[in-house]
Parts: structure tokens; C-alpha cells; sequence
């Protein structure tokens, strides 16, 4: 009798140590997950249209269907800034403030704030340096760079937001409308060599 609740104790914890050990086999085991996105999904995304001059468009039926997602959700938005490390693009951009190639966070867009620009650009490329991504990245991807992009030059804030970076930046966090903070919104002219105002 006064062995008997240390032998359940010890039952108990023989038991739970031999279940994390299964669990332990199964998920090494296992199969890794990768994602693969929907082809007819990717197929749609392709088919926005751009005004003749290349600048802004139309996105896809399925993009509002969807409830853009690449602008709305976390994932999107943390995916897209992943990839922004990923393919380099900070050597150009820098932390979104410019370098080799344009701010994203001074107000101006070359070819246009909108997602379709953006998209347009990332995948089919830009003459005077930007690289063409589309043999580089699936459609998601590009879609999930460009929301992240869209959300640098922000001029509203967000309640997205993507992951914290750790490193230190000097430019405001991405959910808090950098483009906002930084423009200079006095009495300026139109810029048509820089594009449409914001």
C-alpha cells in the first residue's frame, strides 16, 4: 500500500516518456511538407492586365475573390518580406529607403503604386536594371513580394503586420505607413519622370 502511488507515478511517466519517444519517431519519419500552389490559381493571377504605358492595371477576378490576400494577411505580408531577403533585393533597394534602384518608402513610384505595377515589374522586369523574377519565382511568390512591397510605401496604416526584424533599421516598421511618415507632403509639382503621385 505505500509503494502503490510511487508505482503509478512511475507507470505514468513510462507511459508518457514511451508516447514523446513515438511521436519523436513518427516526425522524423514523416514526409516533409512543401507547399505547391493550385496551377489554375497561378494561371489566374497571370492574367492581369496593364495599361499601354505599363504603368497601373487591372488585377485578376480571382485576386478580389480571394479578398487580396497578398495585402491582407500576415503570412502574405512575412512570406513577401522572407523573400525580399531571399532574392536580394536590398542590394538594389536597401531597406526599402533606395540605392541602385528606387525608394519604395519617398512617395514616388516610377511605375505606379499599384499591386499590378508592382507585380508587373517584379515578374516581367524593368528597363535601366530591374531583373525579370518570372523563371526565379512561382506566382504566389511574386504576389507575396509585391503585397510586402505595397505595404513599404504605404500611406494608411495597417493592422498587418509582418514579422519583427531583429536587426536595426532606420526606417518605421512596415504596419505603421513608412510612406506616410517620410513624404513630404507640401505644395510640390508632379514629377513625370518619377511617375504618379501616391
Amino acid at each position: 500500500m505505500g509503494n502503490e502511488p510511487l508505482t503509478r507515478i512511475w507507470v505514468v511517466g513510462a507511459v508518457a516518456t514511451g508516447l514523446a519517444a513515438l511521436a519523436a519517431a513518427v516526425g522524423w519519419i514523416r514526409e516533409p511538407r512543401q507547399y505547391r500552389s493550385s496551377p489554375p490559381l497561378s494561371a489566374a493571377l497571370d492574367q492581369f492586365r496593364l495599361m499601354p504605358n505599363g504603368i497601373s492595371g487591372t488585377p485578376p477576378e480571382v485576386y478580389f475573390a480571394m479578398g487580396k490576400p497578398y495585402e491582407t494577411t500576415a503570412f502574405s505580408l512575412g512570406q513577401g518580406k522572407r523573400l525580399y531577403s531571399w532574392f536580394g533585393c536590398s542590394a538594389c533597394h536597401g531597406e526599402a529607403t533606395g540605392g541602385k534602384g528606387p525608394s519604395f518608402i519617398d512617395g514616388w513610384w516610377l511605375y505606379g503604386p499599384s499591386m499590378v505595377s508592382i507585380v508587373a515589374s517584379i515578374r516581367d522586369g524593368r528597363p535601366h536594371g530591374m531583373p525579370a523574377f518570372r523563371n526565379r519565382m512561382t506566382s504566389d511568390e511574386i504576389w507575396q513580394l509585391a503585397g510586402y512591397i505595397k505595404s513599404l510605401g504605404a500611406h494608411t496604416a495597417s493592422v498587418t503586420a509582418t514579422s519583427r526584424s531583429d536587426e536595426k533599421i532606420n526606417r518605421p516598421a512596415e504596419n505603421r505607413a513608412p510612406a506616410s511618415i517620410l513624404f513630404n507632403q507640401g505644395p510640390a509639382p508632379l514629377h513625370p519622370d518619377q511617375g504618379p503621385r501616391p
